[in-house]
């Protein structure tokens, strides 16, 4: 089954992998300029380096969906530049995923795609898509909603390490992030990890950067622009999260769900 995925930062990057290794022919569409932290582990990275491998997995930038067609054909995960999904039109998926994680519906419809599914907040299923699944850290994480929604966003960051949003590196001030740090630096609380108009981003923890801006994207105050891990776990860097992967199987229990119930199983 062809599936089309709106989104591919690391959480929809952990959602390709599952269904990429369980036959799945993916699709993924992206902003021309994407925000994602962690960029080792994240497929929206081929939008500008043009290739990324994330685990034992490739994504190739394409330009048009004939061009996505032929890296599907390649064995490849091919991502456009396609903020509104104009290209769902041209190929037609068996099933859509929403993983932009805006915290609300950019515009997803539950007539989208045979199989629609919503990924954390913003979506309810039977009304704008057929099941939600679960996106924040604790006991329902990765359980797929057929009926309601998913937890509200509370915008504190789940616990890693004993640590939750001290883990978070917000930028300073409105502006350009620029750093000479990168993904997989030891650092230390204190440690100024960036800076924003001049004014510097620091690390409020000790661990490794798990997650870190490209330089040269525009901020604004507050936003988040970097992650480290309290673990201090280098290898962790370039391994989907627990997270991803957890978010990832309840989206291929959803698909293969109403896939059986079409075959009356």
């Amino acid at each position: 089954m062809l599936t089309l995925i709106r989104g591919a930062g690391d959480i929809a990057s952990g959602i390709a992998l599952r269904l990429y290794r369980a036959g799945f022919s993916v699709v993924m569409t992206e902003i021309e300029r994407p925000t994602t932290i962690r960029r080792t582990v994240a497929f929206s990275d081929a939008v500008v380096s043009g290739e990324q491998t994330v685990e034992d997995v490739t994504a190739l930038r394409a330009e048009t969906w004939e061009e996505a067609r032929l890296y599907l054909d390649q064995g490849n995960i091919p991502v456009l530049v396609d903020p509104n999904c104009a290209c769902r039109d041209q190929l037609k998926p068996g099933a859509l995923v929403d993983a932009i994680l805006a915290k609300r519906n950019l515009g997803t419809a539950i007539t989208d795609a045979p199989i629609v599914v919503g990924v954390g907040p913003g979506f309810a299923a039977g009304v704008d898509c057929h099941a939600v699944v679960e996106t924040m850290r604790g006991h329902t994480l990765g359980r797929v909603c057929y009926e309601g929604s998913a937890l509200p966003n509370t915008n504190i960051p789940g616990l890693i390490g004993g640590f939750a949003g001290e883990r978070v590196l917000r930028a300073p001030a409105d502006g350009v992030f620029e750093s000479s740090h990168r993904i997989g630096d030891l650092v230390e609380a204190g440690d100024t990890i960036g800076f924003v108009a001049g004014k510097p981003m620091q690390a409020t923890i000790s661990g490794v950067l798990r997650g870190l801006l490209a330089n040269g994207v525009p901020v604004k105050q507050g936003m988040k622009s970097g992650d480290v891990d309290p673990r201090g776990k280098v290898e962790y860097c370039d391994l989907a999260s627990d997270k991803a992967l957890a978010v990832g199987g309840g989206v291929l229990e959803a698909i293969l769900h109403f896939e059986a119930m079409k075959h009356g199983k």
